[in-house]
């Protein structure tokens, strides 16, 4: 199958068109977060949740870690998807589960040392994807995303062949580093948010670049 293309810290109507319109299968609105780029107010995360057309998904990105932060967060922006970039308790995959019916949970997993890829396997079966990032929750000032650095893809892969939902690959991925990056971890969608960015702003040209990048290799085995 293709792989998928997420654009991340998406911040205005006109950036949402302009990814929609190039072909990506969904868009990241940010939160209030610790720290890193992209944070819009939930009252724009709302508006451009509505206009998206279907099947184009819409994801959350929250850094809330209780499960009635992130319930009346996700009703007041009412996007389609979840995206915990924080880790929470067992417990609150369950109470999303219950209290959203029909939203779709991504949980974060920051590919920082070996043993997440254990972290992963354990949370997998609670959620409908994971999405491998390049952060570290153990700073005094969590860094939940937006690093634009890589991580270690031989530990993404490992990660991917051991779970069996969908993944997507985020972390300092580019238009010169895309195809390296499905080649390598062959996830089922990259997650790009500065590398198609110019000043801050969405570039149609990296965002083309980008598409055109993956479009051009086959998907590995």
């Amino acid at each position: 199958m293709p792989t998928r293309i997420k654009i991340c810290c998406i911040s205005s109507l006109r950036e949402a068109e302009l990814a929609v319109a190039r072909g990506a299968s969904a868009l990241g609105l940010v939160s209030a977060m610790p720290s890193g780029p992209g944070v819009i107010d939930e009252a724009l995360i709302a508006e451009i949740a509505a206009r998206v057309p279907p099947p184009v998904a819409t994801f959350l990105l929250t850094s809330q870690t209780s499960a009635a932060a992130i319930i009346d967060q996700q009703r007041r922006c009412g996007t389609s998807v979840l995206q915990l970039c924080d880790y929470v308790d067992p417990a609150v995959h369950m109470e999303l589960r219950r209290e959203l019916p029909g939203i779709r949970l991504v949980q974060v997993i920051h590919v920082t040392t070996p043993d997440v890829v254990e972290l992963a396997r354990e949370v997998a079966p609670r959620v409908d994807a994971l999405l491998l990032d390049s952060g570290d929750t153990t700073l005094a000032v969590k860094q939940l995303g937006g690093t634009g650095r890589t991580h270690d893809w031989a530990t993404s892969r490992e990660i991917r062949d051991s779970v069996g939902i969908p993944l997507f690959l985020a972390g300092g991925l580019t238009p010169d580093n895309a195809a390296e990056a499905v080649r390598v971890v062959n996830p089922f969608g990259l997650d790009i948010c500065s590398g198609v960015r110019t000043g801050g702003r969405l570039d149609e040209v990296k965002v083309s670049a980008v598409f055109s990048a993956v479009d051009s290799i086959s998907s590995p085995n």
